[in-house]
């Protein structure tokens, strides 16, 4: 019989966040596939480090930086390949996703490529929303508020046209993006009701007022803007 593919969340990057199934999982596996960035260390390989058992196999996938999609796809597109034949050989995989695997989550391109064949579980982790909100001390909605996640590639023009509709914002993968997000989140009067998270739940971790942000922000970064005063209360 074919194993059983787990695309299991790990959490913001503190291994204590990670869920009790999860490390169950991780620590169980016989092999471990986790995804790394342009041949760099693997942050998510990182956060489960302490739960892999001595021994595990473990698929690496490469997936390139690029703008463009073709060179990721093809990096999926061999990973998926190898933990098929994991899968064929009759062993369990479980492929390990920074935060939750379905919050853009890198496990749902193997996920479109191989749960037609297997069976999959998908173990749901702790978002970086809800970790940064928690770091930040940062209710972010209550009663009938709308939460609006906007990634911070977005065009300047779209940007600013999602904010200016939202209640609460949470504008995710800030990066290279910073000045031009601080740009417009300035120009409509809201700097001071937004807060600058970075590295959430990591000893490194950074969290100041957006206006005391530092000039250039990492990948894992965020900025969240609640709208009025205290609308919890």
């Amino acid at each position: 019989m074919a194993g059983k593919l787990f695309g299991v969340g790990l959490g913001p990057g503190d291994p204590e966040l990670m869920t009790l199934r999860a490390h169950r999982l991780i620590s169980g596996a016989k092999v471990v596939a986790y995804p790394t960035l342009a041949g760099g260390e693997s942050f998510a390989r990182a956060i489960a480090a302490g739960a892999i058992a001595p021994g595990a196999r473990e698929i690496v996938m490469d997936v390139p930086m690029t703008v463009e999609r073709a060179p990721a796809q093809a990096a999926y597109d061999r990973g998926a390949a190898e933990i098929a034949e994991a899968l064929d050989a009759g062993d369990d995989v479980v492929c390990l996703c920074e935060g939750d695997p379905f919050f853009y989550g890198s496990f749902m391109y193997l996920f479109a490529r191989l749960s037609g064949r297997y069976e999959v579980e998908v173990v749901p982790g702790v978002t970086s929303i809800a970790a940064c909100a928690a770091r930040a001390g940062r209710p972010l909605v209550a009663r009938n508020e709308r939460l609006t996640v906007l990634p911070g590639p977005l065009p300047e023009a779209e940007l600013r046209a999602r904010i200016e509709g939202a209640e609460s914002v949470a504008i995710m993968k800030v990066g290279r993006h910073l000045a031009k997000i601080r740009a417009v989140i300035d120009d409509l009067g809201l700097t001071a009701q937004a807060v600058y998270v970075e590295r959430a739940s990591l000893p490194e971790e950074v969290v100041c007022p957006l206006a005391q942000a530092p000039e250039k922000a990492p990948y894992f970064s965020m900025i969240l803007l609640t709208k009025g005063a205290d609308p919890w209360l």
